[in-house]
C-alpha cells in the first residue's frame, strides 16, 4: 500500500517521525511520504527510523494561496515529493511561512484570552520547537487539555473556525511560486485535496487546468474529503491534462480520526511517474519495491 500524505509531530501530527514510521508498518504500508507542513524537519529521524522493506518518500506539504477562477483567491496546499532540502529558495520560503504561522498562533491567544478562553499563545510556542510550523491543531490540542472541548475536530468546527471571532490569516506562498521553487528544487508538485469542501471554498476546474500549463505535477484524488462526484470531476481532468493522480489519508494520527492510515491509497503506476520526475532527492528503499 501506498500512503503518500502524512504527518507527525514535527508540524501537526500527534505521532513522532518515528511512531508513524511503526504505525504505516503495522498497518502493511510498503510506500510512505512525510509530508509535514512548511517544513522538512522530520526527515533526518524519519530516515533513521525507516523499517526494512518500507520506502520512504521525503516531501512537505506547502501553505499555499491560489486564484479560485472566480476571481478571488482561496488558500489550498500543494504536497512537494522528493526535492532538495537545502535549495535556498525553499529554505528561504518554509522559514517564511513558519514565522507567520508563529505570529497567527500568538495573535489568535491573544484573541482568545481576551475572549475568556484559556488559552496562552505565548506559553504554547514556548512548548514547541524554535522552528516548528506552528498552527491551529496546536491551539486545539490546548483547549482540549483546558476541557473547553473534546477534540481538535470540535475545536476546528468552533473556535478555531475560519469565520470565528479568534481567527487569524497567515502568510501563504502563491501556488504557482510554490510549484515553480519545487520543480526548480528538483521536486514534484502535487495538488492537495483541491476539493476538499469541508475546508472551505475551493478552486474551480479551470484553475487546475490553468496549473498544469503552468507545471503543475499532480493532484490528490482519492481523499477522505473527497466524494464520488468530485473524483470523477477530478479524474477527468487529470484524464484531459495528464497529470498523476494519487491517493492518500492525510493522516494526523489523533488530531484526525476520520480515516487512518493508508485509508486512501496511490497506484503503484502512478507512484513510479513520481520518481520518474524526482530530481531532488531519492527515494529511500532497501530496494526498489514492487510498490503493493
Amino acid at each position: 500500500m501506498i500512503d503518500l500524505h502524512t504527518h507527525s509531530t514535527v508540524s501537526d501530527g500527534t505521532e513522532t517521525p518515528t511512531e508513524l514510521l511503526a504505525t504505516a508498518a503495522g498497518a502493511g504500508v510498503t510506500v510512505l511520504a512525510l509530508t509535514d507542513h512548511d517544513t522538512t524537519g522530520g526527515w533526518a529521524e524519519a530516515t533513521a527510523a525507516r523499517p526494512s522493506g518500507m520506502t520512504l518518500v521525503r516531501g512537505a506539504e506547502f501553505s499555499t494561496v491560489s486564484p479560485d477562477g472566480r476571481g478571488g483567491e482561496v488558500t489550498a496546499h500543494l504536497l512537494g515529493y522528493l526535492f532538495d532540502p537545502e535549495d535556498p529558495a525553499i529554505v528561504a520560503e518554509q522559514e517564511r511561512v513558519r514565522a507567520s504561522r508563529r505570529d497567527r498562533v500568538r495573535a489568535m491567544g491573544e484573541r482568545m484570552a481576551a475572549g475568556g478562553l484559556p488559552v496562552d499563545g505565548e506559553a504554547l510556542l514556548a512548548r514547541l520547537p524554535a522552528d516548528s510550523p506552528a498552527g491551529r491543531p496546536h491551539i486545539g490540542q490546548a483547549l482540549v487539555a483546558a476541557g473547553v472541548v473534546e477534540s481538535v475536530s470540535e475545536a476546528f468546527a468552533g473556535p478555531l473556525r475560519k469565520d470565528g471571532p479568534y481567527y487569524v490569516e497567515k502568510y501563504n506562498t502563491p501556488m504557482a511560486t510554490a510549484i515553480a521553487m519545487i520543480r526548480a528544487a528538483g521536486g514534484v508538485a502535487v495538488f492537495a485535496h483541491p476539493f476538499a469542501r469541508k475546508k472551505g471554498p475551493i478552486v474551480e476546474s479551470s484553475v487546475i487546468l490553468d496549473l498544469a500549463a503552468a507545471g503543475l505535477d499532480g493532484i490528490e484524488i482519492d481523499h477522505p474529503d473527497h466524494g464520488p462526484e468530485d473524483r470523477a470531476t477530478l479524474g477527468a481532468l487529470a484524464a484531459e491534462t495528464g497529470l498523476i493522480v494519487t491517493g492518500s489519508s492525510d493522516y494526523h494520527g489523533t488530531n484526525k480520526t476520520n480515516t487512518p492510515i493508508a485509508g486512501e491509497t496511490t497506484a503503484p503506476a502512478e507512484f513510479e511517474k513520481i520518481i520518474e520526475r524526482a530530481k531532488g532527492v531519492e527515494v529511500l528503499a532497501d530496494r526498489r519495491p514492487p510498490a503493493t
